[in-house]
């Protein structure tokens, strides 16, 4: 395995090591225990991230939760995160079996019985790397047999037919190998793919199926140069299998929602944070220092990004207000891992002056802000 540590961009404009960490640890803190926390618990043994936002857990930010614990060697949050997430969220039987209900009531009931695959993939890599720093235990503190369950039923889980429909699946494609949006699509999301981490399921999932991981990171890699606009970098919302913007439903192009599939909106900003670890993890593909050169070159040339909601080729989609603008501008600060244009140590220098959000949609952004937080202060590890 050839994986590379992150460097610390931030102490490269000049910033001293133990500011980086105390900034480091104090967005922990604030995240799992300031005054605008989303981190709870229920009880003594579970806990949660909340989506603020939605007033919801959802396996988006459940597995965020174990990644971040596990790179802050935070154990004791890891496993009331999980138990909460088994608990819930993990379906026993059925066609979703061994996924977990992506949305949740701070209860535990829930909104939705459906799975969305980022979860599953976050909570497998978090999983495993949990495994690797503090030892697999007793279930369901096994972690590695419960990493490799999950991407067990990621590859070969069977649909069936439920009220005339069919539900379930496997969650990539099994032509493509690119990861589907839900189980029951034939389209995708460009924030979903992580070469970075099929890389490492090659190396850890079942036997069997590495060669499938393996071909799923290079497919990912190749995906993405379609995805992301060569004249901006941007990615939209969700794409075809090729790569191109879903189109528009019959008889819904008056719907801004419908509109926003295309557009470079909430989901599409993880893609340059995704493209980033990556590159400094296992440095694969020299496009990726274009693609995050024509990006940074794009945001910070134009004023219209930071306000508007935009299509991948720079157009203006109707002056949208733009929801989640930290976790935005952080994604744009942590493409400078695979920067290497003017931009570069200004975009760090400017993420580290910004300060985290406060308000009811603080928890979107302050996720992406901290993972960006992590790679660009080194602290981003495969374990």
């Amino acid at each position: 395995m050839e994986e590379r540590s992150c460097p610390n961009l931030l102490v490269e404009t000049g910033l001293k090591p133990e500011a980086v960490e105390v900034r480091v640890r104090e967005a922990w803190y604030e995240i799992t225990q300031g005054e605008h926390r989303f981190y709870g618990e229920t009880d003594p043994d579970t806990g949660y991230f909340t989506d603020t936002g939605n007033d919801d857990a959802r396996t988006e930010g459940m597995s965020y939760a174990m990644m971040m614990a596990v790179q802050m060697d935070d154990k004791e949050r890891f496993d009331k995160v999980w138990r909460w997430s088994l608990r819930y969220m993990r379906h026993e039987d059925g066609p979703y079996k061994d996924y977990f209900a992506w949305s949740c009531n701070l209860d535990g009931s829930r909104r939705a019985q459906g799975p969305a695959p980022d979860g599953e993939e976050y909570y497998a890599m978090a999983l495993f790397f949990a495994s690797h720093r503090w030892g697999d235990g007793a279930p369901p503190l096994d972690y590695s047999v419960q990493a490799r369950r999950i991407l067990h039923a990621c590859v070969h889980n069977q649909a069936e037919t439920v009220e005339g429909r069919e539900v379930g699946g496997p969650m990539w494609d099994p032509e493509t190998k690119l990861i589907k949006f839900v189980p029951e699509t034939p389209f995708t999301d460009p924030s979903y793919h992580l070469p970075h981490f099929y890389e490492l399921f090659a190396l850890w999932a079942d036997e069997e199926d590495r060669p499938f991981w393996k071909e799923a990171a290079e497919n990912s890699r190749r995906y993405l140069h379609v995805a992301c606009s060569w004249r901006t970098g941007l990615a939209p919302n969700m794409s075809s299998f090729d790569g191109h913007p879903l189109p528009v439903p019959e008889g819904q192009g008056e719907n801004p929602w419908a509109m926003l599939g295309r557009c470079y909106f909430s989901d599409a900003y993880r893609v340059a944070i995704n493209i980033s670890l990556d590159h400094v993890w296992f440095g694969k593909d020299p496009w990726q220092t274009e693609f995050a050169n024509t990006l940074q070159k794009y945001v910070y040339e134009n004023p219209e990004p930071a306000r508007y909601v935009m299509f991948p080729d720079g157009k203006i989609f109707d002056k949208e207000p733009i929801m989640h603008p930290v976790g935005m501008k952080a994604s744009w600060a942590c493409a400078s891992l695979a920067a290497d244009g003017p931009h570069k140590l200004n975009a760090v220098r400017r993420f580290f002056e910004m300060p985290m959000r406060t308000d009811k949609r603080r928890y979107y952004d302050n996720c992406l802000y901290f993972f960006t937080l992590l790679a660009l202060s080194g602290n981003y590890r495969i374990y």
